[in-house]
């Protein structure tokens, strides 16, 4: 791998991580506190047990698998938690988790893109573990979205005055 190439990959990456966290703030400006820890039934998350697994998540494979920094990781009190923690604590956490991440991402030289590390009990390249923080962290910005959606019953103005029926130019 290239450093241009590797330049590229981790500037699309942080634009993805920085797309996802819009995202979920556009959704959290449509939000009450007592909707941030509503489950619709007992098997659902609530938006704030979903801010905790991404900050979770996002810290475990990001900051400290590619940081080299120690997993100190507690995933299932992520799901246990059903209050303590208010919206703009949990916007924050977050939005500051995501700075970590894309501090640490910034930083990773070739090798470290390249080097095999066991996260969560798989084996990824730095590249991998880039991959997965951003699509993990868009999977679950969808059902923020979704859940605010039904929530709210209104468009959250992800796109508001940009036009997507623009054509690919070739």
């Amino acid at each position: 791998m290239t450093e241009e190439i590797a330049q590229e990959f981790k500037e699309q990456i942080i634009y993805r991580l920085d797309e996802s966290t819009r995202m979920i703030g556009l959704s959290f400006d449509q939000l009450t506190e007592e909707d941030i820890w509503k489950r619709f039934n007992e098997s659902s998350n609530s938006i704030g047990n979903l801010i905790l697994h991404l900050c979770g998540n996002i810290t475990q494979y990001a900051i400290s698998s590619l940081g080299n920094k120690e997993d100190d990781r507690d995933r299932d009190a992520e799901f246990d938690t059903q209050d303590g923690f208010s919206k703009d604590d949990l916007l924050k956490k977050l939005i500051g988790a995501v700075h970590r991440a894309k501090k640490t991402i910034r930083n990773c030289s070739v090798s470290e893109l390249m080097k095999k590390r066991e996260v969560q009990g798989f084996t990824f390249s730095g590249i991998g573990v880039a991959i997965h923080v951003t699509e993990h962290y868009s999977y679950h910005t969808g059902q923020i979205a979704f859940w605010t959606k039904q929530l709210k019953n209104k468009s959250l103005g992800f796109y508001d005055g940009m036009d997507l029926n623009i054509k690919n130019k070739t």
